[in-house]
């Protein structure tokens, strides 16, 4: 008789933890307005060196943001980025340039990550979440194939 009492209660903490975990992630509808908290200057390490990031507050349908590593104060890369609004979602396209702005891709040439999903502390892009920790705080996750043909998650954490 026991049993079933167990399986009752087990049954009936399962119900109800699933709506307290189903609001805190409830999806946000792709717009800019609800990205905003990425805004700001962040700072970090990665590849053995600094890591610079600034994300503009959203104007005229997009954010706008850079990135700059710094290896032996030496700059070893930038990227410019931007997050668009398009097509009832959003889209982060960006391209990567040397220490001396010489681009990596061809001219007409971005690298794009469509939304897959947005909610309070998350962005989801293919490739790419932004997962905010607190107000001062937050990392990024990069998926980035590797020479071998794997794929290998890098985070990147971020202090304003």
């Amino acid at each position: 008789m026991k049993t079933p009492m167990v399986i009752l209660l087990v049954m009936t903490l399962c119900f109800f933890s699933v709506p307290c975990k189903a609001q805190s992630e409830q999806k946000l509808e792709p717009k800019l307005e609800n990205i905003t908290w990425i805004c700001g200057n962040w700072e970090g390490e990665a590849f053995g060196g600094q890591t610079e990031e600034y994300w503009s507050k959203p104007s005229a349908g997009s954010m706008m943001g850079t990135f700059k590593l710094i290896n032996n104060d030496k700059v070893s890369f930038y990227e410019f980025v931007i997050i668009r609004e398009i097509e009832d979602s959003l889209i982060l396209q960006l391209k990567h340039f040397n220490h001396d702005l010489k681009g990596w891709e061809t001219k007409d040439q971005t690298v794009d990550f469509p939304l897959k999903e947005i909610t309070s502390n998350k962005i989801v892009f293919g490739g790419i979440t932004f997962e905010k920790i607190n107000d001062s705080e937050m990392n990024v996750f990069v998926k980035m194939k590797q020479k071998d043909g794997t794929i290998e998650t890098l985070k990147f954490n971020y202090k304003k």
